[in-house]
């Protein structure tokens, strides 16, 4: 595996986790507890960003 193989899986499993947290967010603990899962869940989608950008830059 090469760098940019690695950005992506790593883009895909922080894809994943953002939708498992922002769903773990909205559907299991919706009070107060839901904002910070979603808000952890859009930081996973802006690091995805990052890592995505990166792929073939490294």
């Amino acid at each position: 595996m090469n760098k940019n193989s690695i950005l992506g899986w790593a883009t895909l499993i922080m894809i994943v986790m953002g939708i498992l947290l922002i769903t773990l967010g909205v559907f299991r603990y919706y009070e107060v507890a839901g904002l910070g899962f979603a808000a952890v869940g859009i930081g996973f989608f802006a690091i995805a960003w990052v890592f995505n950008a990166l792929k073939g830059r490294v």
